[in-house]
């Protein structure tokens, strides 16, 4: 069985920071990809940054030079440090594993951004 548990969401004001954690236990074999999702109330859910087993790291355009996604491999951990919070960051925040033997989802954690 594996488990995905995300961490660090909370409320804070515009401008702010915070840092997502996402921690992968249990029995994965591999990991290709962990990603960070997010879906405001009503909108879909969208990537917001993404890094491969290789170090190759994506950032949405909404959220590049204010959002850094990294990982500790040997942790199988995958860190999302926001900075200059917006209130349209207001989300549930997902953490995605593409791995195997198969994807996993975390169960979200919510980030409020407001005054």
């Amino acid at each position: 069985q594996v488990h995905v548990v995300e961490s660090g969401g909370g409320l804070v004001q515009p401008g702010g920071s915070l840092r997502l954690s996402c921690a992968v236990s249990g029995s994965i074999l591999s990991i290709y990809v962990m990603a960070w999702y997010r879906q405001a109330p009503e909108k879909r859910r969208e990537l917001v940054a993404s890094t491969t087993s290789g170090g190759i790291t994506h950032h949405a355009d909404s959220v590049k030079g204010r959002f850094a996604i990294s990982k500790d491999s040997a942790k199988n951990t995958v860190y999302l440090q926001m900075n200059s919070l917006k209130p349209e960051d207001t989300a549930v925040y997902y953490c995605f594993i593409r791995g195997n033997p198969q994807n996993y989802w975390g169960q979200g954690t919510q980030v409020t951004v407001s005054s």
